[in-house]
This record gives structure tokens, sequence and C-alpha cells, in this order.
């Protein structure tokens, strides 16, 4: 009884249809792929507008450096 077979889905598609209409359920669909689209699109801008990452120095990778933390003593 916890799954929800095709009859429900199809009695829900239905409430829904006489409470908002056929022609608002159009409008909203058209809008959410229009902002999709205008969202892929900024996407498209803002990645071929920025500059190529910095080359890794191939001599220095893999390398570790060592140090030593001293405390700073405040007097």
């Amino acid at each position: 009884m916890g799954s929800w077979s095709i009859w429900h889905w199809l009695v829900v598609l239905v409430i829904i249809m006489l409470v908002f209409g056929t022609k608002k359920l159009g409008n909203v669909g058209k809008d959410l792929g229009s902002a999709i689209r205008g969202f892929k699109d900024g996407m498209k801008e803002g990645s071929s507008s920025e500059p190529p990452p910095a080359q890794v120095d191939q001599q220095h990778l893999g390398r570790t450096i060592e140090g030593e933390v001293k405390d700073k003593v405040q007097q």
C-alpha cells in the first residue's frame, strides 16, 4: 500500500488540470523551458570568457616541502 499506482497519478493529474487549467500549465511549461535554456546559455558564456588555468610546473610536481613551525612569543 506504500507505492502509488498509475491510477493514483492519473487522478492527481486530473485534479491539477481542473484547478489550474491547461492554458496556465502550458504557460508554466514554456516559462520553465525558457529559464532552463537561459541558464544553459549563461553557463556557456561564462565558461568561454574565463582564461585557461595556469600550467603546473612539472619539475616541482610531487615534491614535499618540510618545515618547522615556531610559536611567536609575546613580550
